[in-house]
């Protein structure tokens, strides 16, 4: 288990792809603190062991502050935080109002700053510090309708490379994962002729996050790596 004991947050840990980052990390051994804007589940039996911490609002830097200091407490530090926490929305630029723009930029953006400096003061006292965003791969040219969710999401892009840089002599690594569509049941549901075999399924994206925060990927750090499936 190549993450034997490794104290680990996950934002946006209640959806598809956060569930199955979060067993895929228990798996390897690690102790996790699983945070969302969600209630926590009544059922959380598919979580195991993890911590549970719902109702984190965590574009708010109070918020993300307290959520984290919790999750700290709950595993006695941490040695690693992994961003998947976010949100879509499809909305043309004509017409509409700043709305979307301000909601994508919190839920995308502003949640992994927010909770990578509300972790950052645990995560620099490890000798394996690790940070794990996800961004999209959609944000490299945005699409019709998209304007607002790759805007934020090449935020996110642009956040990894620069904390990277911050802390490249500290110890830590920072790096995103770039996934094209997402093998989730709202997805699905919205794209219901589409060759979902094509899609990249979360549990893959939890195997590349698990290498990322291991020893292998020490000497990664400020990279932006695809996750395309056959899109």
């Amino acid at each position: 288990m190549i993450l034997s004991n490794r104290r680990i947050a996950i934002t946006g840990a209640f959806g598809t792809l956060g569930t199955a980052v979060v067993g895929r990390v228990l798996a390897e051994g690690a102790l996790v603190a699983a945070l969302d804007h969600a209630a926590a589940p009544r059922s959380a039996s598919a979580f195991g062991d993890a911590v549970l911490i719902g109702g984190v609002d965590l574009a708010d830097a109070q918020g993300a502050n307290s959520a984290l200091a919790q999750a700290a407490e709950a595993l006695g530090g941490l040695d690693a935080l992994v961003n998947i926490a976010g949100g879509f929305a499809w909305e043309k630029i004509e017409g509409s109002g700043l709305d979307t723009w301000d909601r994508m930029f919190r839920m995308n953006l502003l949640t992994a700053v927010a909770a990578s400096q509300a972790a950052l003061p645990w995560i620099l006292k490890s000798p394996s510090g690790r940070v794990v965003n996800i961004g999209a791969a959609g944000a490299m040219k945005a699409d019709l309708g998209k304007g607002a969710y790759a805007a934020s999401k090449s935020g996110v892009a642009r956040f990894t490379e620069a904390l990277a840089e911050e802390l490249k002599d500290r110890g830590v690594t920072v790096n995103a994962l770039l996934p094209s569509v997402i093998d989730t049941p709202p997805n699905r549901t919205d794209m219901p002729d589409a060759d979902f075999a094509r899609w990249v399924r979360p549990e893959q994206i939890g195997d590349a996050i698990v290498f990322l925060l291991s020893d292998r990927a020490q000497a990664i750090t400020g990279a932006l790596i695809p996750i395309l499936g056959r899109v």
